[in-house]
């Protein structure tokens, strides 16, 4: 395994400190920053606190940068460091109002007000008419936008951190090539299920103030009701909405099992991160299931010279 790296950088001084056996790395797709663990020996030399930044590297290949947020020490002269990147700022509340702006474009101003660094953002496209969101974390607000561009578009965009710098990107584009196996997962949980967010007949509702009527638009998948019975979801429509195609668009979503799998102790792969699609090929009670799916979380370990993760994955539904 290649060697793990951090450097933390106090003012002027950067610190490589001696780092226990014993580090992780953790990130999450849905509104949490990636969180950076590990312990370094106390000698006379360092000094570090909260709001210095860390670099992580594996070999030559840069993993993690962000900001130390908590420290917690042992008698044993030993220093815990927990770091987070810079998505940990969007955990800030606010209030925003804005109009015709796409995710896109809501990501660039929460980002330009707080003084957030951003690299590439993918184009969400939809136009989101009007949007008061009052004393709300940056991350609901964003994500918020997000969700409507999904329920909207029928597409699914992951905000991540990209050493140091906040990306914006479509999930079909973000399928990776490693390949979660028997041979490469120590042990794995798979479940199918209808009992979360699974629907087959969606009700969509308009308070229509120019005709003093209730508009009402229906997507429904009768085999599927006849086979689970009525799975239904329903929402108001805001205004600008295309009833019709967002009706079709959930059912489209969300009409189907969800599937999810969760993987111990599988060979680690820092490509592997939350919002990625890894291929999985598992044999699983004599049946085979080959099929990219999407990772939750992922947990990787870096200790006793190895490289380990714990991945959480879903499939067969946007979520």
């Amino acid at each position: 395994m290649a060697k793990v790296k951090i450097l933390i950088m106090n003012g002027k001084k950067i610190y490589e400190p001696l780092v226990c056996d014993n580090v992780q790395w953790v990130t999450e797709r849905k509104n949490v920053p990636s969180k950076l663990t590990f312990e370094v020996i106390k000698d006379g030399d360092l000094n570090i606190t909260e709001g210095n930044a860390v670099k992580m590297a594996l070999g030559k290949k840069k993993v993690f940068y962000g900001y130390i947020f908590k420290k917690t020490r042992s008698k044993e002269n030993k220093i815990k460091v927990t770091c987070y990147d810079q998505l940990r700022y969007l955990k800030n509340k606010d209030t925003y109002q804005y109009t015709n702006k796409t995710a896109t474009q809501v990501v660039k101003m929460i980002c330009n007000d707080f003084g957030l660094r951003f690299g590439k953002l993918d184009d969400t496209k939809y136009i989101i008419k009007k949007k008061l969101e009052k004393n709300k974390t940056l991350f609901d607000i964003i994500q918020n936008a997000l969700d409507d561009t999904m329920t909207n578009k029928n597409k699914i965009y992951v905000l991540y951190d990209k050493f140091g710098r906040i990306q914006l990107q479509e999930l079909s584009t973000l399928k990776s090539n490693y390949v979660i196996c028997n041979a490469t997962a120590q042990d794995f949980n798979y479940e199918s299920s209808i009992d979360g967010e699974t629907y087959n007949k969606i009700k969509l509702t308009y308070d229509n103030t120019k005709t003093g009527k209730r508009d009402i638009y229906i997507a429904k998948d009768s085999k599927n009701i006849n086979r689970w019975g009525v799975l239904q979801y329903h929402e108001n429509l805001k205004d600008g909405e295309n009833g019709k195609y967002k009706a079709s668009q959930l059912l489209k979503a969300y009409d189907k099992k969800t599937l999810s799998l969760t993987v111990k102790g599988a060979v680690g792969d820092i490509s592997v991160r939350a919002g990625v699609s890894p291929i999985v090929m598992l044999t699983l009670s004599g049946s085979k299931l080959k099929t990219h799916m999407l990772c939750e979380k992922v947990t990787h370990t870096f200790k006793d010279n190895e490289h380990t993760m714990d991945v959480k994955l879903v499939g067969g539904k946007f979520i």
